[in-house]
């Protein structure tokens, strides 16, 4: 195959699945991995691609941050899938502190109905709003100032709210999670993860696959930070095994089937 059709072909595999291995493309286009390292490095120029250790993933800009509503309505039924994941690693009267974004209020619509009577801390109107009515449940909202659209309390008022808590576990939704840690789009959104991180005993992180592999603007935490990783990537995925070797316990869920997706 020609060096521009096959480099055309890794253009398309990136943007379609997000990410390429670069001893799978070697194998697939019958070429050496320098090969594709080098094809790799023409489309990083291009500006269409980033390597990371063992492959590349799909670039995108790491400050501009999706609306609200499109990330909610995105994978809804794995969003769901995920979140039940999550539901069923907390405990009874536990004092959770769930994040503000869609991956933290798929988690309060999964609390709803299992009984557990939780302690809810949250900078998320949205998901004190899904709680407000939930039998035996506390929700706590914190202060601050309200971000627009995201409906999420944000600011040094909302940082220091964290202090007063002792939380056993904190549900903390994410941007991007990739080997060098977990990474967000917003600066003081994740000044206000930052401060909750110091807040709980318990680090359990939601991603969905889409999520894996991608670096945004702000740094929150090292893996290493992590408690768990729940995420609907495959097991083998570059991400997931960075988060085993950093300690990292991860809980890959099944994928629902394109009918639950669309149902």
């Amino acid at each position: 195959m020609p060096v521009d059709e096959r480099r055309a072909a890794l253009e398309q595999r990136i943007l379609t699945s997000g990410e390429i291995e670069f001893a799978a493309m070697a194998e697939e286009f019958g070429v050496s991995e320098m090969t594709i390292r080098r094809d790799v490095e023409a489309l990083e120029r291009k500006g269409v691609a980033r390597r990371i250790m063992g492959g590349a993933i799909a670039f995108t800009g790491k400050s501009e941050e999706p609306p609200f509503e499109s990330r909610a309505a995105e994978a809804s039924a794995s969003k769901a899938h995920i979140a039940s994941a999550v539901v069923d690693l907390l405990q009874q009267h536990e004092t959770v502190l769930l994040d503000s974004g869609s991956s933290a209020l798929a988690v309060a619509w999964s609390i709803r109905g299992q009984g557990l009577g939780l302690t809810v801390v949250t900078p998320s109107i949205a998901v004190a709003v899904a709680l407000a009515d939930e039998p035996d449940t506390t929700v706590l909202l914190a202060g601050g100032r309200v971000r627009p659209g995201e409906l999420s309390l944000i600011g040094a008022e909302t940082e220091a709210s964290f202090a007063l808590y002792n939380c056993d576990t904190y549900v903390m939704g994410i941007a991007g999670i990739a080997a060098l840690g977990v990474t967000d789009y917003h600066r003081e959104e994740s000044s206000v993860k930052r401060a909750a991180l110091r807040a709980a005993d318990r680090i359990i992180v939601v991603a969905d696959s889409s999520k894996l592999g991608r670096v945004r603007l702000m740094n929150i935490a090292p893996l290493s930070a992590l408690s768990v990783l729940v995420t609907d990537g495959p097991g083998d995925d570059p991400t997931v095994l960075a988060a085993r070797e950093a300690g990292v316990e991860v809980v890959c869920v099944a994928t629902p089937s394109k009918a639950e997706e669309t149902a």
